[in-house]
């Protein structure tokens, strides 16, 4: 086990992300303090931090003044500049690792490092050049087009259903370097949050349903209405997946579910993620309390689910309450608040825009029906479309 980083010590945060502000909730119940470097002046982390240093995350004396302060450091998005990350090792303890975020930060990189795990993936092909698009299999058509880097809620990517839409979708990309994906009937979406400490233990929640709209999760059900055994063989991937990247700290891995039955890994996320939001009112310890005993090298937390939960997404589309309306307002929570089983979580942001993610509702309930049903009346009283949960 790595020594341990005692309460009352300064833990450091690259994001200021809704991710980051939870990840500071739960540290500072474990009686730390936290510094958030984030270049916004009202970040969701930021306004909950023991300090806000705000700056880019490249900044040398914003990054000096971190270093001097903290004994150990994270981060809340996989964009993160690795030598930020790789600046902040040379005196604090930093996880996850610059190198294992440097692969998710690279869909190339991501399936060749996937494809040497041994685990299953979708059909694709790299596109680095021109020459490249014109080899495509047209085997792997349809598929969609993904931009290497930066991609993330849907964006950077394009649908394609012939070689012409492939070369047109390159050009829209910029030539940059981009990984074409064959579609596959899909029976669902699953994901598995794993949390891997110094000691390569390692802990899995319950897999994950989701569904997405507009490529931006709109719902979760935990734990997933898949076979026992399919959902075993998840969490086995995810595990296998952290081992080989030799990770530390907690990881998504995000998968798909064939018609057919099989199982293949679509991408991962190097830190807690929108899926993972269940566990912190369903869950003995929630992913951010995981990745904050990780950090400071204390023993994994039990991911014991106490009860079924469906998480649904707060987009910034609730705040308009129609698809005409051009006036934000806020959102009468009584209708969510009024279940005694719901559980609201506002990140703090100051502006609604549509597909924004602006807070989530967590149902919890004795059964899965039931939390459905809570689910599906909220979703119905803010006006969020109906989507056949």
């Amino acid at each position: 086990m790595l020594p341990m980083v005692a309460p009352g010590a300064w833990l450091g945060l690259l994001g200021g992300g809704q991710l980051g502000r939870m990840f500071c909730m739960a540290a500072q119940s474990l009686g730390y303090r936290v510094a958030v470097i984030d270049p916004g002046d009202h970040s969701p982390a930021g306004s909950v931090a023991d300090r806000h240093i705000r700056c880019d995350y490249l900044d040398p004396d914003g990054l000096a003044e971190l270093a001097a302060l903290v004994a150990a450091a994270t981060t809340e998005f996989e964009n993160v500049p690795a030598a930020a990350l790789e600046f902040l090792a040379r005196t604090a303890r930093v996880a996850p690792a610059a190198a294992s975020v440097a692969i998710a930060q690279d869909r190339i990189r991501e399936k060749a490092f996937l494809a040497g795990c041994g685990v299953a993936v979708a059909p694709f092909a790299v596109l680095e050049k021109e020459a490249d698009v014109q080899g495509v299999a047209p085997s792997l058509l349809p598929g969609i087009v993904k931009s290497a880097r930066l991609g993330y809620d849907g964006k950077g990517q394009i649908r394609v259903r012939s070689l012409a839409d492939v070369a047109e979708a390159f050009r829209a990309m910029g030539g940059q370097p981009c990984v074409l994906e064959q579609f596959v009937g899909l029976a669902c979406e699953l994901s598995v949050i794993v949390a891997r400490d110094g000691a390569g233990a390692t802990a899995t929640w319950p897999v994950a349903e989701n569904r997405h709209r507009d490529g931006i999760l709109d719902v979760s059900v935990v734990p997933a209405r898949v076979p026992p055994g399919l959902a075993q063989d998840a969490q086995t991937v995810a595990t296998r997946i952290a081992a080989k990247l030799d990770y530390r700290g907690v990881l998504c891995v995000e998968m798909f579910v064939t018609t057919a039955g099989a199982l293949l890994v679509n991408e991962i996320a190097p830190r807690p993620h929108n899926s993972g939001h269940y566990t912190i009112d369903a869950c003995v310890t929630s992913q951010f309390e995981q990745q904050a005993r990780v950090l400071a090298g204390l023993p994994l937390g039990s991911t014991r689910q106490h009860e079924p939960a469906v998480m649904v997404n707060l987009l910034g589309d609730v705040w308009f309450g129609t698809a005409s309306s051009k006036e934000a307002r806020d959102p009468d929570w009584r209708v969510v608040l009024k279940h005694p089983g719901a559980k609201l979580h506002l990140y703090g942001k100051t502006e609604a825009r549509r597909g924004r993610k602006m807070g989530h509702v967590t149902c919890v309930a004795p059964t899965l029906e039931e939390a459905l049903a809570m689910a599906r009346s909220i979703r119905h009283d803010l006006g969020i479309p109906a989507d056949g949960m």
